[in-house]
């Protein structure tokens, strides 16, 4: 099962991403973990990529949905879900032509869907356990709610990220994944049309919801 993931930062998107890997024994495969894999290797596409790096540029196209294919191809035999790319309707469409030019299904598209202002409240309100990171904690979110400074779970000391707390950061990342006309919402919707002919499946999922409740809903629609 191949499956691409979509949905602003503070969707629970990485949350159900990582339950849908451990009930299909999925390769979760996030685009940040393609360039550090690339580059940390030493490939002959992590050499280009660098080299853009380096210079402050942004790595073109051509580079990175070759990366991005040799990693589905190589870690994503068994199946995978591709988390955070593509970013704009152009990706979308060269990630589309590389999968068929490979032979390689695209099975479901996953959209969770977040107003933004809920979104942004949700990643500004998420606190760190200081005992185990993974301990959900979100003052906004009452089912995760924290106790008080103390860790909901364990009752552990908690502590906020600084770029958790960055209005201006969290408001440029937003600006890219809401854009309709050509950032990442174009890019899920390219994909919709496409479920629309009937050459893939696309899900969408209320984002509001409980963990649990979107788990089970997303898990129902899962073959």
């Amino acid at each position: 099962m191949n499956i691409l993931t979509f949905g602003p930062n503070g969707s629970g998107k990485g949350t159900q991403g990582s339950l849908v890997k451990q009930k299909y024994n999925l390769a979760h495969i996030e685009s940040g973990g393609i360039f550090r894999e690339h580059i940390g290797g030493g490939t002959e596409l992590g050499k280009k990529a660098k080299a853009y790096i380096d210079r402050g540029d942004l790595v073109p196209d051509d580079i990175t949905i070759p990366m991005v294919l040799e990693t589905l191809k190589t870690k994503g035999q068994g199946g995978w879900l591709l988390d955070g790319f593509p970013r704009n309707t152009v990706q979308a469409q060269k990630l589309w032509e590389a999968l068929q030019a490979e032979g390689i299904k695209l099975d479901y598209v996953i959209e969770i869907l977040l107003p933004r202002e809920i979104a942004k409240n949700r990643i500004m309100g998420r606190r760190i356990c200081k005992n185990d990171p993974n301990h959900p904690n979100n003052i906004f979110i009452d089912a995760i709610k924290p106790n008080g400074d103390k860790c909901r779970v364990c009752g552990g000391d908690l502590s906020a990220r600084s770029d958790d707390q960055d209005e201006a950061a969290i408001g440029k990342r937003h600006d890219i994944y809401y854009d309709t006309n050509t950032g990442t919402l174009a890019a899920a919707y390219f994909y919709k049309d496409l479920a629309a002919k009937g050459v893939t499946k696309y899900i969408e999922l209320d984002g509001e919801g409980a963990i649990n409740d979107i788990k089970d809903k997303l898990l129902a629609q899962l073959a």
